[in-house]
């Protein structure tokens, strides 16, 4: 007798937002389309925030971090174009639902957050190199990166992790956010100058507070 597989209480919300979040907001690669429809974003999260999983808004974790809302992951990655047999650096991973794919190191300082990670990526993404590490140091031991993804926003990027991009062909992409408030998606290129950063679209996600600059002294 055929054993009926198991239901997925959580098949219908992950296309929902698909069809109403992702696609809509200019989402085309159809690999990504695919990955969202199909990775169980819930089991990123905590048991009782799994039923925030694909609602279209930053859920909240821990220390001033979130998960990214899927609207804003999907098109963060389509905008850095990932490439087959790349390798790529995430950085705030936190519970690492943005690292599936490509060569990936993800590095995080929290501790919750990367065993949070693991669990999910066991099973779906086991190539991904989960690290402990200070955010703002990269993770130079696995450099140079093609691409190199800040999941949340920065006032900018940190110098010691854009040095650690291939030159000519590295792309980093994160969310600049200024003092007001207001956040932008931004795509950066190496170049023989230096990394060139260009504004993509407005958005908003809270700031990394590890990532964060130093106070400086004032008189």
């Amino acid at each position: 007798m055929d054993v009926a597989a198991p239901i997925d209480p959580f098949a219908d919300p992950r296309n929902r937002m698909v069809d109403s979040q992702i696609r809509p907001n200019k989402v085309y690669d159809p690999r990504i389309l695919t990955a969202m429809r199909t990775i169980p974003r819930e089991r990123f999260l905590p048991p009782a925030l799994a039923s925030l999983a694909y609602v279209d808004e930053d859920v909240p974790l821990r220390n001033g971090r979130v998960l990214m809302e899927p609207m804003l992951t999907a098109r963060l990655i389509e905008l850095i174009g990932p490439v087959a047999g790349e390798r790529a650096l995430v950085v705030a991973s936190g519970v690492g639902y943005g690292a599936g794919g490509v060569r990936v190191t993800a590095v995080e300082d929290d501790d919750a957050l990367l065993a949070l990670a693991r669990a999910g990526l066991s099973e779906i993404a086991p190539g991904v190199t989960l690290v402990a590490g200070p955010l703002a140091a990269g993770w130079p031991a696995n450099a140079p990166y093609d691409i190199v993804f800040i999941e949340g926003a920065v006032t900018a990027p940190p110098p010691m992790i854009s040095a650690q991009l291939r030159q000519e062909v590295g792309r980093l992409v994160t969310v600049i956010r200024g003092a007001a408030g207001n956040g932008q998606a931004v795509r950066g290129e190496t170049t023989q100058a230096g990394l060139q950063m260009r504004r993509e679209f407005d958005c908003a996600t809270p700031l990394i507070p590890a990532l964060l600059p130093a106070p400086a002294f004032t008189f």
